[in-house]
């Protein structure tokens, strides 16, 4: 995982370094906010990567003497099925729908996607699946 942060280091600070200049090349407003985007998503997972690395400790991908079965085992909980991501999407299609079609869409939209939203983050706190 130190690689990998290592990784979006190298790849953020070339961003960084390169939306001055492609700005100063192109005065192009779309590209360089693309560019700008992207400078903080690369910093965003390098922090997450960095921070996740001091607090667990280095992998077996960061050994050059790893077996490949070190790494092999549980890797994190991922739901099996859910209802909830689709009606998140469709309250958030329709919401953005609204946005080009009719501001008014929106405000029919916008408790859809909250209660998605609301559905999906507390899928295992309560119902059936709850887990104490």
């Amino acid at each position: 995982m130190k690689l990998t942060a290592r990784m979006f280091l190298i790849v953020a600070v070339f961003l960084f370094l390169d939306v001055p200049t492609y700005w100063w090349l192109s005065h192009d407003p779309t590209g360089t906010a693309a560019l700008t985007m992207a400078f903080g998503l690369c910093g965003m997972i390098y922090f997450y990567l960095a921070f996740t690395v001091r607090r667990i400790g280095p992998g077996p991908e960061d050994r050059d003497d790893a077996e490949p079965h070190e790494g092999s085992g549980e890797q994190g909980f991922f739901a099996p099925y859910s209802w909830w991501p689709i009606i998140l999407g469709a309250g958030g299609a329709v919401m953005f729908t609204g946005i080009a079609v009719g501001f008014w869409l929106c405000y029919f939209a916008a408790p859809f996607f909250a209660y998605g939203v609301y559905g999906l983050v507390f899928e295992y706190y309560r119902g059936e699946n709850k887990h104490y």
